[in-house]
């Protein structure tokens, strides 16, 4: 996800029927008690409100896609391009993201429209994409996981990967080789997870489980595009 007036987030074109769409930010982990009295541990999510800024189609631009705001922002910290867009959209008050979530056929919003979390139910599933913690530069023992070699005294291969060469044949490294390098901040997708409760008035989804990035990260939640269908026996 990148800059605050960039497009961050361009999801997978979408069904009509799964509109359910919002730009958040990750707040937390905690846990609560759910009916049956058992423990589960949540992710906290603010999420909206998110004004419709641009509705996109065929006609217009090539393609179908509706694009929202989320948080706020001071005019003097954006630029010339981003206010004039933000304007013509007709926004009460400026936002700090925008994020463009692409739909099968022509949207069912309009400019202006707000979105909130009032439209996601308990218990229904979503998927939340999200940039995962950056680590730097690591090696194979962290970013891949290997066991590592010898700690004994006088070995000098504690934490490198060993041999990577294939000799004369084929005389070079494979591509895709787990080798140490950068570990982290790429684009990860939890698929189906549970709304365990929704906060109207605070803006806030308890989901299920983790999440990835950092507290304070920009997350995009959607209807789960897999969800799992239990058989009645």
């Amino acid at each position: 996800m990148s800059g605050s007036m960039g497009v961050p987030l361009v999801g997978a074109p979408l069904p009509l029927s799964t509109m359910l769409l919002l730009l958040g930010k990750k707040v937390g982990m905690t846990q609560i008690y759910d009916g049956e009295n058992r423990l589960i541990p949540v992710t906290v999510v603010e999420a909206g409100p998110c004004p419709v800024t641009q509705v996109k189609t065929v006609d217009s631009d090539g393609y179908n896609a509706v694009q929202i705001g989320f948080g706020s922002q001071k005019e003097h910290r954006l630029t010339d391009p981003a206010i004039g867009h933000q304007k013509k959209a007709g926004l009460n008050s400026f936002v700090s993201h925008l994020g463009e979530f692409r739909t099968v056929g022509a949207p069912d919003f309009k400019v202006g429209d707000v979105l909130t979390v009032a439209k996601f139910a308990e218990g229904a599933k979503v998927d939340v994409i999200g940039t995962s913690k950056g680590r730097g530069f690591q090696g194979v023992m962290k970013r891949h996981n290997m066991q590592g070699q010898p700690d004994s005294h006088g070995h000098m291969m504690h934490r490198r990967p060993g041999s990577i060469g294939m000799r004369q044949t084929p005389g070079h490294v494979f591509k895709g080789k787990r080798m140490p390098g950068h570990m982290g901040q790429i684009r990860r997708t939890m698929q189906n997870l549970t709304v365990m409760k929704v906060i109207g008035d605070k803006n806030l989804i308890l989901l299920k489980g983790s999440l990835p990035g950092a507290n304070g990260e920009m997350v995009m939640v959607r209807e789960a595009k897999k969800t799992r269908v239990v058989a009645k026996s």
